[in-house]
This record gives structure tokens, sequence and C-alpha cells, in this order.
């Protein structure tokens, strides 16, 4: 089967043809040629925040969220790309950044990848980009999950005052099957 893949699915948006089960076995329900390398972008909606002069460490801030739901992927993938506008006035302060993920049964969010630091170590006045990536291909089942990226304020009480700006988070999702 040349660049088509048989799988059991309620999805009909991506059928080519239903595929009768003729091998004497029961089916559940009819198998369809479902497109390979299926691929699915999601946007979160941009969000931001204002921090204070003297935020005390390990203030937390959720800056954005995108829900995926892979319930039709086989082994899906997911790239996350952040970026925000970090502007400091007269500011002194250590941001870290972290993407968690929270699925349909569980009580409290997970952590994904590892902890990126935007850090000012003199107090001025200047805006910067702030961005990463981080991919998740860690699915035990068909999920439905939020992902969002938190802001700690770590080390000691910001100085200044700090606000990010125009925080995205986007998702591409790929179906990561073996053909």
């Amino acid at each position: 089967m040349n660049d088509q893949d048989i799988r059991t699915s309620e999805y009909d948006g991506d059928e080519i043809q239903d595929y009768s089960c003729n091998c004497g076995c029961s089916c559940e329900r009819p198998k369809k040629f479902l497109k390979p390398n299926r691929t699915i972008l999601k946007c979160g909606s941009p969000g931001g925040v204002s921090l204070p002069a003297l935020t005390a460490a390990g203030s937390t801030f959720t800056l954005a969220s995108v829900t995926v739901d892979t319930k039709y992927l086989k082994r899906p993938c997911i790239k996350f790309e952040f970026a925000s506008n970090v502007i400091t006035t007269a500011a002194v302060i250590t941001l870290n950044f972290q993407l968690f993920k929270q699925c349909k049964n569980q009580i409290t969010a997970l952590p994904v990848g590892p902890i990126w630091t935007f850090s000012r170590a003199v107090a001025i006045t200047d805006s910067n980009t702030f961005s990463f990536f981080v991919c998740d291909c860690d699915f035990c089942s068909d999920d439905c999950c939020t992902y969002s990226v938190v802001a700690t304020v770590a080390g000691v009480a910001s100085v200044g005052v700090t606000a990010i700006n125009n925080a995205t988070l986007a998702a591409l999702i790929v179906d990561n099957e073996c053909y």
C-alpha cells in the first residue's frame, strides 16, 4: 500500500475510502484509509502580565496556554513554540519559564522539558524577545491536554517593573507513526 495507512477511526475528515473486513474476522467498526503524516497546527491566544516592583520570589504567572486533542493520531509528537517580549523598566529580575501539561484525568500539571531562564542583572530599561521550543512525544493513550507556559520569579524579589507582552504558545502536532 503506497503512502496509505489503514487504521480504525470514526473521524471522517481524512477519509479517502471505506475498507471492508473480508478476512473472516470480526471488526468493531469499518477500517478506513487515512492520510499518513497528518499535521495539525494549534495557536493559543496571546497573553501577558506586568510584574510590579518587589514581586516576591516564587511568584508564578501563567503566560499562554493551548489545548490539543490527539484522539485521532496514532503516535503523536508535538512541537511547542513559545515567544514573548520582556520589557524591563529599571528592573533587576530573574524569571524561569517552563511548559506544563495537564491531561484529562490529572490533578496537577506535569512539567515538559527543561526550565528556560531570562535574567536582567543590571537595573536598566530594555526590551528583549524571549522564546523557546520543546517537543512532547510522551502519550500513553488518546489524550486531550492543556499546555501552559508558566513564569516564576527566581532568586530574590524583583526590582523595578517588568512586563511580559505578546506571550504566545503554538503547537505543531504530527502523526509520528512509522510507515
